[in-house]
């Protein structure tokens, strides 16, 4: 595993390998400056990323939480203090793993589990989010495509169904294909408007 670790603090970073070097065949690099950030958390290409901030400033908060939405990884952030509004926009960034007031090496192997847990449930969920928003777009087109069968051939809502599913099977192609083209050749014929 490839783990990322920011902190500006050399001392602080070093509670936080001192975590990691419990964790076999772990390759770690230690980040301590803000400048070029993003990209040189992307060289390294990192499995997990361990942000530490201290006490940051909003503005330095702002930065860190840019880098992670920018990343698709699972994130731990540890800051000393925080409030409810910074947590709110660390999870909209993407932080998978919010600690206040908690980094101590013995903590640090539990809070990468649960950052890499939680963000391969959230990645679950986008998926599932993604492939069902897809399916509701298909069913639509296809839809849009028996009204245009049902309007253009006098077709009853069955028939235009079947002939989508004729042409379907008839081509080896899915019945949301042949219904988005025929859509596309609607509107291109100018008669969907």
């Amino acid at each position: 595993m490839r783990i990322a670790v920011i902190d500006e603090s050399a001392s602080r970073a070093s509670v936080i390998h001192e975590g990691l070097a419990q964790l076999d065949g772990c390759e770690v690099f230690v980040i301590t400056e803000r400048h070029g950030l993003l990209a040189r958390v992307q060289e390294f290409a990192p499995d997990v990323v361990l942000i530490d901030l201290g006490n940051p400033s909003r503005d330095v908060l702002e930065e860190y939480f840019a880098v992670s939405r920018a990343l698709s990884r699972p994130i731990a952030m540890f800051v000393d203090e925080s409030d409810e509004e910074t947590i709110g926009a660390s999870i909209d960034a993407g932080v998978s793993v919010y600690v206040v007031d908690g980094l101590a090496a013995s903590r640090i192997r539990p809070v990468l589990d649960l950052a890499v847990r939680r963000f391969g449930a959230f990645a679950r969920l986008q998926a599932d989010l993604d492939e069902a928003k897809g399916k509701l777009a298909e069913r639509e087109t296809i839809d849009a495509a028996k009204r245009i069968l049902m309007n253009s051939r006098g077709l009853s809502e069955p028939e235009a169904y079947a002939e989508l599913r004729r042409k379907a099977m008839q081509s080896s192609r899915r019945i949301a294909d042949i219904a988005e083209a025929l859509v596309t050749a609607h509107d291109l014929m100018g008669e969907g408007e």
